[in-house]
């Protein structure tokens, strides 16, 4: 446990052992606030010693940023056919091309890129000439611009990144949005719908313009409300129309609610400006409590303020107190490393930093910059996404409900521990996703958004509408000025404070439609789709987000987590869609689970061949074979469905294995392969998934007892299964590492041959008798053989290509955990004449329950190379 300024955060580990000096030291600082003496408790330690020093320079608040728009591509692709529902737009035998060009991205860190005269604008109006908003203030503040970034440094160099004027960034005027009917006829029977859901975007996108100066000021909201630093003073501002009376308390008026009475400004807005004291120090300390005081509609309450940026909780309590953190210059970290480039295909590494220690306790920031990075860069994946960063007084909600949207979770570190874990990612080459929760947000009231004003209807719609009687959690008004206000500042401010390099947009689908996906089938009929069960507002929000995004941030990447398969989901906003980058292929998990609940002999392979292929035409899939969500208890991850009990007996390699762990093993490792290969343009894992972790995620929880007096039993806050045994995966005596080496070796071969981006793709085969599926993707081949015990010598597979191929992945490799029965030295010439539609084709072997992948050979310096030879296998370098 960590003491934090007074503040004890649970869980958290020293960096280093501290010193009686630097460990709990209070801090007491006295000074004049108005006349009134105060005398105020620091709740921030100094910085303890690291193993690398990471606090270099002065900070620098301008960042790079481009300054031209990308323009949607003008190229128009129209499918040849479809099902009738549209719901399976990408077939079988499509080669699809990938609907935006690496080309087409504009590099932001690029220091000579082309840069706007700062006169001109695009999209937006330079200045309002009426302003009908809370930020109507008369002391703006400068614009924030964004780091400009050089070359990466070693994290052990000490470095000043000097600040450059900020270039101006544009977001592009909203389009026609008529190019969706080209992309998709279908889409015109319900052009009414589709034509009035981008008029009020437009609609929004024009009264943003007249009354805010546009939505890249309007984005900028955390410039004006919540705590705002100047060279005399801090000026606080908070939205809370529902309040009679307002004042600022804390540890630095003594918690006297009649020390610093708030005004009441013009749009419910309340305000304070508290000098420096005569010394030139803040009125109030960093580090130090700090709460408004309502007088609501509901009565005398005390919150959080709705802007803060860092929130602690207290030993024995249990609510959490806003804290004003606004570091000292030389205590701020200052980035170091440019952010990556977005790479053409996207293989995510999902993680937790809580759970990503395999000791039983909540993990840091620190330790997972230092323990976990590596191990994700080592294994071969180009993104980490990161949950339940956005504080969350409940740990076990998974980060899903949110008390304090703009502040880094506590449990974890400090907002500077986790801008050196983004630095770190981003020297090693790593894109770095938040998972982000707009859907909802938590239902406390003491240390929530909830009732924030002592009205219902505040930051929520007000009665059954703004509840989730499922998730137990309040629902966004999306039609709200301030609401969007709130949550597009939220999105921009972890992009530019943080420098995230993208999103994972949490629970798209509840917020898409009124009934949330509850209880709905969806089965691609456009009706579900667009009609008076569709929330627009949410919809129109989507849009908004993902135009401030892709404006400002051209590289950032949005990725939004909807089962519901709803069309234009991942088309530009300019064309009619609602913006994402990708959307998550949810299916697929499903899928797998209900194959797992019948016997081998019953699985169908054009029932798997159609659910990794149900996509729709141009919009990219993240693929998953399993996530977070099937590691939960209550559910079951693969590798548990497939081995079960068998998994803790029978794991070591000096013990005999068993039927079902053989199958597993080989199973586990063949769904993987094949959801990367069909599933979609980008893949994602969820840490320890990638080597079979046993068991399942149960968070810290006592028991429970329910209204009618039944009791839900806890686990006495155990952390046992709340972390990641990555020591598993790397026991070269234990069956996990063989799966590990696999899992590494897949994402390996998609960095040298990024078959998941390839226009090219052709199903060949999906024989139910032989249970073999054959397709092509880029240049690759794949074999699969699901036959539980028939193996195919001479197997005659078509080809596209003629000339000779290797293998260049076998899951039956002694290294993955197989059995060896291929010669990895063995080519594979093709001969003329068509089979199975193709070409061309040559004879493999095919043992049963195997995976296998042929390139074609076009450079002979690569003929006696496998993808996977040249990995280094990863625990080595430790001696593993």
């Amino acid at each position: 446990m960590v003491v934090v300024h007074g503040v004890s955060s649970p869980g958290v580990v020293p960096l280093a052992s501290s010193s009686s000096s630097s460990s709990s030291s209070t801090r007491f600082t006295t000074g004049f606030n108005g006349g009134l003496r105060t005398s105020s408790v620091s709740f921030l330690l100094k910085k303890q010693t690291l193993s690398r020093k990471i606090f270099a320079g002065n900070p620098s608040r301008d960042f790079d940023s481009p300054s031209l728009a990308v323009a949607a591509s003008d190229k128009v692709l129209v499918p040849g056919g479809g099902p009738t529902d549209g719901s399976s737009l990408v077939t079988d035998q499509l080669e699809a091309p990938n609907s935006s060009s690496e080309d087409s991205q504009l590099d932001m860190l690029d220091p000579n890129a082309q840069t706007m005269d700062k006169n001109e604008t695009v999209g937006e109006e330079n200045h309002a000439s009426a302003s009908a908003s809370a930020l109507s203030t008369e002391d703006d503040d400068d614009d924030n611009g964004a780091h400009s970034e050089e070359a990466r440094v070693p994290l052990n160099e000490k470095v000043i990144i000097k600040e450059k004027e900020a270039k101006p960034r544009v977001i592009p005027p909203p389009g026609e949005g008529k190019r969706i009917y080209e992309i998709d006829p279908m889409l015109r029977s319900y052009r009414e719908h589709l034509d009035y859901r981008y008029g009020q975007y437009r609609r929004l996108r024009e009264e943003i313009n007249k009354y805010e100066g546009g939505l890249e000021a309007f984005s900028r909201g955390y410039e004006k409300l919540g705590f705002q630093r100047s060279d005399t003073g801090i000026t606080y501002r908070e939205w809370a129309p529902g309040a009679k009376s307002a004042s600022l308390i804390g540890d630095f008026n003594n918690w006297n609610p009649n020390a610093d009475v708030m005004a009441q400004k013009e749009f419910g807005v309340w305000e304070i400006f508290l000098p420096d004291n005569a010394d030139g120090s803040p009125a109030i300390p960093h580090g130090s409590r700090v709460k408004i005081r309502m007088d609501t509609p509901s009565g005398i309450k005390d919150s959080i303020p709705a802007w803060i940026k860092f929130s602690v909780q207290a030993p024995g309590e249990i609510p959490y107190n806003g804290i004003y953190y606004d570091p000292p210059e030389e205590e701020k970290y200052v980035f170091k490393n440019p952010q990556p480039r977005r790479p053409k295909s996207l293989r995510i590494y999902e993680s937790h930093i809580g759970m990503s220690s395999t000791e039983p306790i909540i993990n840091t920031y620190a330790n997972f910059r230092d323990d976990v990075l590596p191990r994700i860069k080592r294994l071969g994946y180009n993104a980490v996404q990161i949950m339940a960063i956005q504080e969350h007084s409940y740990y076990a909600s998974f980060g899903y409900h949110v008390t304090n949207f703009f502040a880094p979770s506590s449990r974890f570190g400090t907002p500077e521990d986790l801008k050196s874990l983004i630095d770190r990612a981003h020297e090693l080459g790593l894109l770095v996703l938040m998972d982000i929760v707009h859907s909802h947000a938590s239902k406390n009231t003491l240390d929530g958004l909830n009732m924030f004003d002592g009205t219902d209807a505040h930051y929520f719609h007000s009665g059954a509408r703004g509840n989730h009687w499922m998730w137990d959690s309040r629902l966004f008004n999306y039609g709200s000025w301030e609401v969007l206000r709130f949550l597009l500042s939220n999105a921009r401010w972890w992009l530019e404070e943080y420098k995230f390099d993208g999103f994972r947009f949490d629970g798209v689908t509840s917020m898409m439609y009124t009934h949330h996906g509850l209880g709905v089938g969806f089965t691609g009929n456009y009706n579900e789709y667009f009609g008076y069960a569709t929330d627009v507002d949410a919809v129109v929000y989507l849009m908004l987000v993902n135009d401030m995004i892709h404006g400002l941030y051209p590289e950032a990447v949005t990725i939004g987590e909807d089962v519901s398969g709803m069309p234009t989901f991942c088309i530009p906003v300019q064309d009619g869609g609602v913006g994402f980058d990708y959307r998550l292929h949810m299916a697929i998990a499903d899928k797998w689970i209900e194959i797992f609940k019948t016997r081998d002999e019953d699985w169908k392979m054009g029932d798997i061949i159609h659910t990794l292929t149900n996509r729709r035409w141009l919009e990219n899939c993240i693929a998953y074979a399993e996530s977070h969500d099937q590691a939960l208890v209550g559910d079951k991850t693969i590798a548990f469905w497939l081995m079960d009990k068998d998994m803790y007996d029978f794991m070591a390699l000096d013990r005999p294995t068993t039927p079902l762990i053989d199958r597993g093993i080989a199973l586990h490792k063949m769904i993987r392969l094949i959801t990367m290969g069909l599933g979609g343009e980008g893949y994602l894992n969820f840490m320890g998934n990638e080597f079979g972790h046993p068991e399942w995620i149960d968070f810290p929880r006592g028991d429970q007892r329910l209204p009618d007096g039944s009791v839900i039993p806890g686990n006495n806050f155990s952390y046992d299964k709340c972390r990641r045994r990555f020591d598993l995966g790397d026991a070269n005596y234990l069956r996990y590492r063989g799966m590990q080496e696999f899992d590494q070796a897949m994402q390996h071969l998609e960095e040298e041959y990024a078959f998941m981006t390839s226009e090219h793709q052709y199903i060949s085969r999906k024989d139910e008798g032989d249970r073999m599926i054959v397709f092509e993707r880029g240049n690759l081949v794949f074999v699969f053989n699901f036959h539980w015990s028939n193996s195919y010598f001479d197997y005659r597979i078509g080809s596209a290509k003629s000339g000779k191929y290797k293998i260049v992945l076998d899951s039956d490799d002694p290294l993955f955990g197989g059995f060896s029965r291929l010669d990895h030295d063995a080519e594979f010439f093709t001969s003329d004449g068509w089979y199975d539609g193709r070409p061309c084709s040559f004879m493999v072997y095919a043992p049963s329950r195997t995976a296998v992948v042929y390139a074609l050979v076009e450079d002979k310096d690569d003929e006696n190379e496998k993808a996977y030879d040249i990995v280094q296998p990863i625990g080595d370098e430790d001696g593993a």
